[in-house]
């Protein structure tokens, strides 16, 4: 707006006083400019109260530091009122333009105001509270004195506005209108620092969730051998195909059991008669030769 001022070449309007050469806000929006101020102030407000609700969300969630007392959700409540009664006094002094309407615009600029320096007195109390008890998270400190600076910063401003208006000392007090203005903005672009816990706890969940199913996947993929890798330590029982196979190739197969014990190789043949036993170990000893004939005819 201030650009569209300059660029138009400077105007007078009709709501500004006798010798005033830096307009308000409010002229310039009273202007062939009001539809869009109103839609911008209510754009505004509203993006800026529904993050209040959004941060509220985020912390209840635990996307966000948690709040450790029913005080600080207290706080939390009220700034959110706060803010969205000041929401109401931005809109409605955007449609009660300062041109036709002087009075009730001046009383809802207050409304507005007032509205959103107890939201961030209340908000900025949260901070506070909750930096103590998580102190090893620095974004709440940072938000803290960030939100402690508006408030200062805009109720001297505030306060200087007010008193510069009612000495009609216009010029003086349409900027520092428009330095509340700006630092407003930048008030609101803090909260961006707010919510960036809540995007690194998300990319966090990302990754886990990613690893998850990379295991999962990978266990069901693998072979055999891969998945039931366990079966290698001592104490672990082997795995059912293991169990089966050695079950069935050693024990009940034809193969060695069946063999050594029923077959024809070892226990009923030759090395049967010739007493072949077994050492500690379970293994069979080697058999002894068979004698020699006899050369007596």
């Amino acid at each position: 707006m201030l650009v569209y001022w300059a660029a138009t070449g400077r105007p007078h309007y009709s709501s500004m006083s006798e010798g005033q050469h830096i307009p308000y806000i409010s002229d310039i929006g009273a202007s062939n400019l009001k539809p869009m101020f109103i839609a911008m102030s209510a754009v505004t407000v509203v993006t800026f109260d529904l993050a209040f609700i959004f941060e509220r969300w985020l912390r209840h969630s635990g996307r966000l530091t948690p709040n450790t007392s029913i005080w600080q959700k207290i706080y939390s409540f009220c700034a959110i009122v706060a803010a969205i009664v000041g929401a109401a006094g931005l809109i409605l002094l955007s449609i009660f333009d300062v041109a036709h309407h002087q009075k009730q615009h001046d009383i809802f600029l207050g409304v507005f105001i007032i509205g959103y320096i107890v939201s961030a007195i209340f908000i900025c109390w949260e901070y506070q509270r909750l930096g103590i008890h998580y102190r090893q998270h620095s974004v709440l400190r940072i938000s803290f004195w960030i939100k402690l600076f508006f408030i200062l910063a805009e109720v001297c401003l505030a306060i200087a506005f007010g008193v510069l208006s009612k000495k009609h000392v216009w010029n003086a007090a349409a900027i520092l209108e428009w330095i509340i203005a700006f630092i407003y903005c930048f008030y609101v672009l803090s909260f961006f620092v707010d919510f960036l816990p809540a995007l690194r706890t998300k990319h966090h969940q990302s990754e886990q969730t990613e690893m998850q199913m990379a295991e999962e996947g990978g266990r069901t993929n693998m072979g055999d051998g891969a998945a039931e890798s366990q079966q290698y330590f001592r104490g672990n029982a082997a795995p059912s195909g293991y169990a089966n196979g050695a079950t069935n190739g050693y024990t009940n197969g034809n193969g060695y059991n069946n063999g050594y014990t029923n077959g024809n190789g070892y226990t009923n043949g030759e090395y049967a008669n010739r007493g072949v036993s077994h050492t500690n170990n379970g293994y069979p000893k080697p058999a002894e030769p068979a004698p020699l004939a006899s050369r007596n005819f």
